[in-house]
């Protein structure tokens, strides 16, 4: 989890957060990029960088990265999601920079 929110602040890495736009609004990673996965589509997300993909457990995130890796995309699934992240103290942050929660 520190390895990806390490490489998201360096630039190394995209943090692609798939989740609904409720759950984004609760709380985000405050680096990441927002495409729901059911709004995802190639042209939405770069190629330029490794992409690590986040949901609220990774369920969902898992399931992106798997369809990106089919369409040539270096990805990586973030296991445990946006739950992982906060248990591991990582900041999660809504809209303007105010604490966030995962829902």
């Amino acid at each position: 989890m520190r390895e990806a929110a390490r490489a998201a602040t360096a630039g190394e890495a995209l943090l692609l957060d798939v989740r609904e736009h409720h759950e984004w609004a609760h709380g985000r990673a405050p680096l990441a990029v927002h495409v729901p996965m059911g709004e995802l589509r190639q042209d939405t997300v770069p190629r330029d960088r490794p992409v690590l993909a986040v949901c609220r457990v990774g369920g969902r995130s898992a399931a992106v990265a798997s369809a990106l890796v089919q369409l040539g995309y270096d990805v990586r699934n973030v296991t445990g999601g946006m739950l992982a992240w906060s248990a591991a103290g990582l900041p999660v942050v809504r809209d303007g920079g105010e604490p966030g929660t995962v829902v």
